[in-house]
């Protein structure tokens, strides 16, 4: 299958999908509070009706999770590493009609921003609601660098009028209803797993090869957590995790964070990242999410929807696993 994606790329897309397994919510409750509890000191989850996306404390662009859940794999780290290969921009606008038809679309997760837009390399927090009439509105986020010596980065609100992204993206798309969803509510960090990746292996343990893929957001209310901001392409090779990291720009993002992003338990063959989420506060920070520093009083609550299909968007044909974390 070949897709086009925003006229002005005139760039025809490879893109295959593969089903996943779509456990019950209920039955997802007992999953992760057994998985869960290994991690944290307290957990508590439950089937809930999903609360008002768009009001505090969460800023999303539309009220829900629930209409035909999807996941999208767009790209990946191969066309950053070890150079970039910046012809790789996308764009966000026909992917309703890429996930089956789609009409009305609301896109939350992580990727990479608009570096023309941006006049740099940047992180992005996906947020955005498109209408059947084709009408946006973007709530997407981007954090760059200013000065990588000084740590100094800001954070700004795309317009509506950008609505593309760049080399690699792992978004959400359902039809943004208000509905059922998960409220995974952990207090206490007690194990070595970040948030995410605690969610995740407790998947993988019970479900073993079944992919089973879930997207949504999660509210860090209290401490600090370990964050990125790429800096503008290297011009130097990066080759190596080692690599990565020393390019890299580290910081602690203070509490409440919002993220937004996607995670799947296993790949079904697809050469995926499992798991990639973006966070953002109010007051002015963004970037990466790795985990939060300070596990004695971290308390996370996300709102969260298992995924019916999952969608890869040209898929690097050379790849490699750095980058992936």
């Amino acid at each position: 299958m070949a897709c086009t994606l925003e006229p002005l790329l005139n760039t025809e897309l490879p893109v295959e999908s593969h089903p996943l397994h779509c456990p019950p919510l209920d039955e997802l409750v007992g999953v992760l509070s057994k998985g869960l509890s290994s991690a944290f000191d307290f957990v508590d989850v439950k089937v809930v009706d999903c609360p008002n996306l768009t009001l505090e404390p969460f800023h999303l662009s539309s009220e829900g999770l629930s209409g035909s859940p999807r996941l999208i794999d767009f790209g990946g780290p191969p066309y950053l590493l070890p150079t970039v290969k910046r012809d790789k921009l996308y764009g966000f606008s026909k992917l309703g009609e890429v996930c089956g038809g789609i009409k009305q679309s609301f896109i939350i997760g992580a990727g990479a921003g608009p570096w023309p837009y941006a006049g740099t390399n940047c992180e992005m927090m996906a947020n955005l609601k498109l209408t059947e009439d084709g009408k946006i509105n973007n709530k997407t986020r981007i954090a760059k660098l200013l000065n990588v010596e000084k740590g100094e980065f800001t954070l700004e609100i795309l317009p509506n009028s950008e609505s593309r992204f760049a080399l690699l993206g792992n978004f959400l798309l359902s039809e943004g209803k208000l509905g059922k969803v998960l409220k995974i509510h952990c207090k206490k960090r007690i194990g070595d797993d970040n948030f995410v990746t605690a969610i995740r292996s407790s998947l993988e343990k019970h479900y073993g090869s079944q992919p089973v893929g879930m997207g949504g957001v999660f509210i860090l209310s209290q401490g600090k957590a370990k964050h990125h901001i790429m800096p503008d392409f290297s011009i130097t090779p990066l080759k190596t995790e080692e690599d990565l990291n020393n390019w890299l720009f580290f910081y602690e993002m203070n509490a409440p964070i919002i993220s937004v992003g996607t995670l799947i338990s296993v790949d079904p063959g697809l050469d995926l990242r499992v798991q990639h989420f973006h966070s953002f506060n109010l007051n002015g920070e963004g970037g990466h999410y790795h985990y939060d520093t300070t596990p004695e009083i971290a308390e996370y609550t996300a709102y969260m929807t298992p995924a019916e299909f999952i969608y890869r968007v040209d898929k690097p044909t050379d790849t490699h696993n750095v980058g992936r974390d």
